[in-house]
């Protein structure tokens, strides 16, 4: 039978960077060793290179555009060959997909061949129809809108009974976990209480909570991590917080306060400083987002409703801490789906205002009617965190590797396209953070074990053959703020389950991906 035997190469695992063969068979990782060709080989040299496992993206936003080839190339270039979707609450399963596809179109994208129906429906999608992986963490933030419509008011006791319902029958799909994100809308008006009863079939088929938590992460984080350690306290969930940014001691104190109080708790982190976010989400009331989209263009259209939007909202933009009366010189504009507006993209609000002869305001309305909401934005911060304190929070053995990379637009954040390939760049060969070995473990190992993702994230005879081979002294991000398009290096060999999905930086058009069903933790040889 075909084989694909990997010479020459440093093979990193567990504690160790060891010269070994790797022989792939059937899937699977079938010898490892000083191994000899045979006629039924394909023999691809590794001299000089790393074979690493394949790294597992424990926060990506490509539930949608993952069939998109470029979007793959992008995720395989930073080898990246398993993604956890459904993030942030909110994605197209459970039901029919209609709240995903109307609020997150800008972040997700459209899935072009799931028409609603359950979890299970959703990962048979990615079956043998994509190159990577993707697993599934069952979104709460769409199984209110489900059960609940857009009411804002408290869910009562029959609909968190069918809330619950829900998220059993998607774990029992194989989904990962729960995930919320609580500065968007329906999660911003879901209490610790409810939250807590949705977790509870979740901690019972051993998954995780995942959560965007609330309260703008930053100096405000302990409102966030208290709300987590009660709702992992009422129902007995291990939890992960999703992009934990905040000052390096704030970190690692919240974090003991989790783990001190018994609960497995774990973090992810893209290694830049600036955000990415719906146009809509800080620009907008929450009450109106949560309105349908009709609803809230009908509103922008209206010239008094725009003026008190003016009046009594914008004020508020400005006294957040997180964007401040230079609101409109900190957020630039990513991806906006209007023909009109293609020339804005790159630009700030600010300069593309000035462009039109409108103030910020008026321009950001304007848009956001021209769009129809379907518009997003790279968001600036007011003290951007350099390298140095990155790597305090990366030197976390808690930390697990996630870009939250969004690829809608034409001028995206570049930690979709940049982020695992800068940890190897930044954070283990210039700032040495990491050991080779260590960043397999933060980048595969611990996700595989965290979302029971079977045997992946090891090199062990046995285990499932998604692997890498990389340049250790070429690999690097090389898109920017300015050109976040452009791709990374150094990462040119690419198998999942096996096959051969990148050959010599270029994709091979096979589909050996799957949608990931949780399953136990495997046992290791370690």
């Amino acid at each position: 039978m075909p084989t694909t035997l990997l010479i020459g190469g440093f093979v990193v695992t567990g504690d160790t960077v060891t010269r070994a063969d790797v022989r792939l068979q059937d899937g699977v990782i079938a010898a490892i060793g000083n191994l000899q060709a045979t006629t039924a080989d394909t023999v691809i040299d590794c001299a000089g290179h790393l074979i690493m496992p394949g790294f597992i993206d424990t926060h990506s936003h490509v539930d949608g555009i993952i069939f998109d080839a470029a979007v793959q190339e992008a995720l395989l270039a930073q080898g990246i060959t398993t993604v956890i979707g459904g993030q942030t609450g909110v994605s197209f399963a459970p039901g029919d997909g209609t709240f995903a596809s109307e609020y997150f179109a800008a972040i997700n994208g459209s899935h072009h061949t799931f028409a609603g129906g359950s979890v299970a429906d959703l990962l048979a999608t990615y079956d043998g129809a994509t190159p990577l992986n993707v697993a599934y963490a069952v979104p709460a933030g769409t199984i209110r809108a489900a059960v609940c419509g857009r009411r804002t008011e408290p869910a009562d006791a029959d609909e968190i009974a069918a809330m619950v319902r829900m998220v059993a029958a998607g774990m029992a799909d194989g989904a990962v976990g729960l995930s919320t994100g609580l500065d968007y809308v329906p999660g911003l008006f879901q209490s610790a209480e409810e939250i807590a009863q949705l977790t509870v079939p979740v901690a019972a088929a051993g998954g995780v909570y995942i959560s965007h938590m609330r309260g703008g992460y930053e100096a405000n984080s302990r409102e966030g991590i208290v709300e987590i350690r009660d709702i992992a306290a009422r129902s007995g969930v291990s939890v992960h917080i999703s992009h934990f940014h905040a000052d390096p001691p704030l970190v690692t104190a919240l974090m003991n306060e989790l783990t001190g109080a018994g609960i497995p708790a774990t973090f992810d982190l893209y290694p830049y400083a600036r955000g990415c976010t719906l146009l809509a989400m800080p620009l907008l009331p929450p009450e109106l987002s949560n309105e349908p989209v009709e609803h809230v263009l009908a509103v922008l259209n209206d010239a008094t409703a725009r003026e008190r939007l003016r009046a009594d909202w914008f004020g508020q933009v400005e006294r957040k801490a997180s964007l401040g009366p230079a609101w409109p010189e900190m957020i630039t504009l990513a991806h906006l789906d209007s023909p009109d507006y293609a020339w804005a993209h790159g630009l700030t609000i600010a300069e593309a205002a000035t462009r039109v002869g409108v103030d910020a305001i008026t321009f950001t309305l304007d848009v956001l009617l021209a769009t129809r909401l379907r518009a997003n934005a790279v968001m600036a911060v007011q003290s951007p965190r350099p390298d140095a304190e990155l790597a305090e929070i990366l030197a976390d053995p808690r930390f697990q590797g996630g870009s939250d990379g969004i690829f809608i637009g034409a001028h995206p954040h570049p930690r979709a396209r940049g982020s695992f390939a800068r940890y190897l760049e930044v954070f283990v060969r210039e700032r040495a953070t990491w050991t080779w070995p260590e960043a397999a473990e933060r980048l595969s190992a611990a996700p595989a074990a965290t979302f029971g993702l079977g045997q992946r994230g090891r090199i062990e005879v046995g285990w499932i053959a998604d692997l890498i081979v990389v340049d250790p002294e070429q690999v690097a991000a090389h898109a920017t703020y300015e050109h976040p398009n452009a791709l990374a290096r150094g990462i040119d060999d690419v198998f999942v389950a096996g096959v051969a999905v990148r050959r010599g930086g270029a994709l091979t058009g096979n589909m050996p991906g799957a949608g990931l069903r949780r399953t136990p933790k495997p046992n290791s040889s370690r």
